[in-house]
């Protein structure tokens, strides 16, 4: 190239590059306005705001993606697909954006941008951030800004200070009320841990964490070889706020900080240290995850994706079948030593299943944007992944190559995957109750039964009540994970079981009644549940309501009357009824 063709060449890739930062700004200020919402619709209690908002916010990263293809498309026109124009690019973008926070969201969002104008299949570094070399907690020098409090000898006036710095316009309900509680919740404890522990500060992240009708304050109490996590929830009542609950065990706190959970919307200046921070009290909980539940859903997937490239590096297990039942819509495998199931659609469904791809495609896009209630698994979505054939074993590859041909390519010594699943691992339910019995077995099936209505207080049906379609966390949660039948619980008809007029047809093998497409009968669920007798008493016992079509009418007309039935994170489990006014 000429001295001529190399000047304007670099203009037109220093002017792509400041193009595309730009738009990562213009995003980033976007999102961050949308989360500032947060503490208002906390304030007057509008709680069907904070949905819409969750919604707007996910939908947000795609859309400024899209348009910045298009400017850069318009920018250097004939032009665009030059890979050594865009090697002068990300080379001028990694100059501009040295100064921004969180750097590599931003190469995350323009590895986004390439990879959707050249549809790369793998990784293709020259063009692209790759995301095996993006560690977002490699070179956090600084820590999270916290407010920290001292204990002068009275975890009463610590807590005092503590709750006295938490503003919002609302007033407190009874603030001496909710410091006595989290005192005695924290005294109690501590107390537990055997020993006599001195708590020397606690240490509480600035900003408020919000999802959906509950606010939560996040942060740790710390103190010589003690550091013991602390969140606590607040809830708007009508009379005023007060602390509803206070997690101190680290399972807890990793179930409000779950995959299961809706988006945390809480205003940020640098992620990563909060992640840094939240890993301080959750060790066992992914980077990925983290990033992800605070609604940076892209780093999420380009940590998961970073984490399994450095696992399949140092590891030699194949991927396998899935523990369970085959799938009929898809084929699911997992690589043993890694903690996460993929899921391929298969190209036909054999018969009972009559959805259609696009139709399972829109459903985990439905649960994507959708209060997950802590029921649903976040299911993360993959394009054009390449892995070496050789780390599959014969019979999977073999069902992948015959069934899953839409999605799955060989490519030299690769399989290229165009589409997938991503989902965190669990234990089937269905084989997870054949190693407990006694109370162990009756607490996982009055959860699933309370998985159901939580599922349904927040419009979901999940269709397909079979056990195999049920996963238990490490926690002894269960939750619902295959989503071809899934639907909104609006949309259903929810109807009795009509009695037999005569013994004929009592007797038929099929219902002698007209069955509508969306109709459910309720009363017939416990037929298809592989329970034992005692099981199968426990549910009834417990959520024998859930069975019935009168439960469901009810679900639905208050639905439809505009309530939020909310399904809270943290235990004694309970459901509050928030007005949307």
């Amino acid at each position: 190239m000429s001295a001529t063709e190399a000047g304007p060449a670099s203009e037109a890739a220093r002017s792509c590059a400041s193009s595309i930062a730009d738009a990562f700004v213009r995003y980033n200020a976007e999102f961050r306005a949308i989360t500032r919402r947060a503490p208002v619709r906390f304030d007057e209690r509008d709680w069907k705001g904070s949905q819409r908002d969750a919604v707007e916010r996910i939908e947000l990263y795609d859309r400024f993606v899209n348009q910045t293809v298009a400017d850069v498309q318009m920018l250097l026109g004939e032009h665009t697909l030059g890979r050594a124009l865009w090697m002068r690019i990300r080379h001028e973008f990694a100059q501009h954006i040295l100064d921004l926070p969180d750097t590599e969201f931003t190469k995350t969002f323009f590895s986004s941008v390439t990879r959707r104008l050249f549809g790369t299949v793998g990784v293709a570094p020259e063009i692209e951030f790759v995301a095996t070399d993006l560690d977002p907690l490699a070179n956090i020098t600084s820590a999270v800004g916290t407010n920290t409090y001292l204990n002068h000898g009275s975890l009463a006036l610590l807590f005092e200070d503590l709750l006295g710095d938490v503003r919002f316009r609302s007033p407190w309900k009874d603030l001496d009320k909710s410091i006595s509680h989290v005192t005695t919740e924290v005294s109690t404890h501590l107390h537990s841990l055997g020993e006599r522990r001195i708590v020397e500060r606690v240490e509480v992240i600035r900003p408020v964490f919000y999802q959906v009708a509950r606010a939560y304050v996040v942060g740790r109490i710390v103190g010589r070889e003690l550091l013991v996590p602390l969140v606590i929830a607040l809830k708007n009542t009508d009379g005023g706020i007060l602390v509803d609950a206070v997690m101190l065990s680290e399972g807890d706190v990793s179930i409000v900080f779950s995959f299961t959970r809706s988006y945390f919307h809480v205003d940020l200046d640098r992620v990563a240290e909060v992640v840094v921070f939240l890993k301080s009290i959750l060790p066992r909980k992914p980077v990925s995850e983290l990033f992800t539940v605070l609604g940076r859903a892209k780093q999420g997937k380009t940590e998961r994706y970073r984490e399994l490239m450095r696992h399949l590096e140092h590891t030699h297990d194949q991927f396998a079948h899935a523990p369970g039942e085959r799938g009929l819509v898809m084929v699911c495998f997992t690589l043993p030593s890694f903690d996460v199931v993929f899921k391929v659609i298969r190209d036909r469904f054999p018969y009972p299943k009559s959805v259609l791809r696009e139709e399972v495609m829109a459903k985990y896009q439905l649960v994507f944007k959708h209060d997950r209630a802590g029921r649903l698994v976040d299911a993360q979505e993959f394009r054009r992944l390449r892995f070496p054939t050789a780390r599959f074993a014969p019979e999977l590859l073999e069902e992948l190559l015959r069934e899953a041909t839409v999605s799955v390519h060989e490519d030299g010594g690769n399989l290229i995957f165009d589409h997938m699943y991503v989902e965190r691992r669990m234990t089937p339910l269905n084989l997870y109750l054949r190693t407990v019995d006694g109370p162990a077995a009756e607490r996982v099936v009055l959860d699933y039964g309370q998985c159901i209505r939580d599922l349904a207080y927040t419009n979901i049906f999940a269709g397909d009540l079979l056990l195999k379609n049920f996963g238990v966390t490490r926690h002894g949660r269960v939750i619902f994970y295959d989503y071809d039948e899934l639907c909104q619980v609006t949309d259903c008809n929810f109807r009795d079981l009509p009695q037999p007029t005569n013994p004929e047809d009592e007797m038929r093998g099929e219902p002698w009644f007209y069955v509508g497409e969306n109709d459910v009968f309720p009363e017939t669920f416990i037929h298809f549940l592989a329970f034992s007798d005692s099981q199968r008493a426990a549910l009834l016992r417990v959520h024998g309501e859930v069975l019935t079509a009168a439960f469901w009418r009810g679900v639905q007309q208050r639905l439809s009357e505009g309530e939020v039935l909310e399904v809270l994170p943290y235990h004694p489990h309970r459901v509050r009824v928030a007005s949307s006014a």
